[in-house]
Order: C-alpha cells, then sequence, then structure tokens
C-alpha cells in the first residue's frame, strides 16, 4: 500500500461539494480540512450556521467569536462536541491554540479565553465535523465528490457564510469559477 507523503496532504485545503455530490450533510458545502494523512481525513464545514448563539454553549468565548456570533454545525460527527477554529497572524500563536496551515488553528476550548483574546484575528466554534476513514476521502474525490483547491484565511470567519460555496468557487482562475453559477435546483432551468 502507497503511504502518503507530507506533499500529498491537503490540510488546510478547502473541500467544495460539487453538484453531483448527493449527501444531504454536504450539499453545497465547504470543508476546511484540518487534518489529512494515510490514517483518515478531519475537517469543519464552513457554510452551516446554527441558530444557537455561541453564549448559549460557550459563554466565555462569545465575545471572542466573530460575526455572526453562532455555533457552526461542522459536520455530521460528534455534534456534542466542540471546535475552535482560529485565524492568528504571525509566526507565533499564544498558549492555547496549535497551528493547523498558514495562520489557521485549532483553540483548546478548555484555555481560559484571556490567554488568546488580544491575538485572536477570529474565531469560529464547530459542533461537530466532518471524518473520512483511511482512503474514504480520495475514492469521494475520484468519484468527482468534491473540488479541492487553496483555503484564504478569511474562509474561516467570512462574515456571509451562506455566500461562501459561490464566493469560493467564484475566485477560482480555472473552470471551477463557471459552477459558481450552478443553479440551486437545475431541473427548474
Amino acid at each position: 500500500m502507497c503511504r502518503m507523503t507530507e506533499v500529498s496532504s491537503l490540510t488546510g485545503r478547502l473541500l467544495v461539494a460539487t453538484p453531483a455530490l448527493a449527501d444531504p450533510n454536504f450539499d453545497r458545502a465547504v470543508v476546511l480540512l484540518l487534518d489529512h494523512d494515510d490514517e483518515g481525513s478531519l475537517g469543519v464545514v464552513l457554510n452551516r450556521p446554527t441558530p444557537v448563539g455561541v453564549g448559549d454553549v460557550l459563554e466565555p468565548w462569545a465575545a471572542l467569536a466573530g460575526e455572526p456570533g453562532v455555533v457552526f454545525q461542522g459536520g455530521p460527527v460528534s455534534l456534542d462536541a466542540a471546535l475552535g477554529v482560529a485565524v492568528i497572524p504571525g509566526d507565533e500563536g499564544p498558549l492555547g491554540w496549535r497551528r493547523v496551515y498558514g495562520a489557521i488553528g485549532l483553540v483548546d476550548l478548555e484555555a481560559p479565553p484571556e490567554l488568546l483574546g488580544s491575538a485572536l484575528g477570529s474565531l469560529r466554534i464547530f459542533a461537530g465535523y466532518a471524518g473520512w476513514g483511511p482512503g474514504q476521502l480520495e475514492t469521494e474525490l475520484r468519484e468527482g465528490a468534491w473540488y479541492v483547491v487553496e483555503s484564504e484565511p478569511g474562509d474561516v470567519s467570512s462574515p456571509r457564510p451562506e455566500k461562501l460555496w459561490r464566493a469560493v468557487l467564484r475566485r477560482q482562475r480555472n473552470e471551477l469559477a463557471m459552477f459558481a453559477t450552478y443553479p440551486d435546483d437545475p431541473s427548474l432551468n
């Protein structure tokens, strides 16, 4: 079996659901991959805000959460678990933050918010995550379920998450940009 090398890791990239992806959990989803190696993949859906305010579930972090200040459904796995993803510019982040890719990293939600407050560029709280076992994501990629594109730090904190799927596709410099205009229901065309 071929082991994945660091070069082929998709950590830090975005998975953008193709119109052909039939799983309702990922309809028009934009997933930030937080970990991708030969043991599997883990990411969070960036464009699924819930009506639940961060203050309702993690009150100490509410003041640091970006707009909209709600919890996002990070994926269908472990909906009772919370993940904090933050953008921290610069070379070194504070205690309680672990760099994942570029300026994007994971926040230790058990740490006191004061440790990170002044350093945070943005913070999003996710309930649950998207996970794939070994080779599962690669199979979905071969089947054409996802587009893989570069992430930008602003994707994590997009103030208009409902527009993120189209915005990410629109900024591509290839044929993917035209998929941004794909209708919600092609049968109505």
